[in-house]
């Protein structure tokens, strides 16, 4: 009994800390190798053609970069959101006959507060594209 004592007081030294140190510079050593050693040793000629970007064969047909409405933005959050707010219903489904009625009123409360956040998105006009 002494003897565990005495190992959790010494478990929090500075020194029971060395093997993790140690590791982590090994890795951290490798890392910073591997990566010196295959820009030495790779080829190191550039040109146009290897700078340029290559999308699975295909010509490159303009800028990449063109303006997104924001709206496929928010409907993306907003179903993202609600998507995940049904995820909650999950483990009422298994467990609905153990929670009784304690557990129902609880999911009703959620539910309310779910249909008042959708009401809020649709009155807003959120989900309305036409605008």
């Amino acid at each position: 009994m002494l003897d565990l004592l005495n190992l959790r007081t010494n478990m929090s030294t500075p020194e029971s800390y060395i093997p993790i140190l140690l590791q982590m510079g090994v890795a951290v050593g490798f890392v910073v190798l591997t990566l010196s050693i295959s820009h030495l040793l790779g080829p190191s000629r550039k040109t146009a053609k290897k700078e340029d970007n290559f999308e699975c064969g295909i010509e490159i047909k303009g800028d990449a970069r063109f303006p997104v409405s924001v709206k496929y933005f928010l409907s993306a959050i907003l179903f993202v959101l609600f998507d995940v707010e049904v995820i909650f219903f999950y483990p009422y489904a298994v467990n609905f006959k153990s929670m009784g009625w304690d557990g129902f009123m609880a999911v009703l409360a959620f539910v309310s507060i779910f249909l008042m956040g959708f009401l809020y998105v649709w009155k807003r006009g959120a989900l309305e594209w036409e605008k």
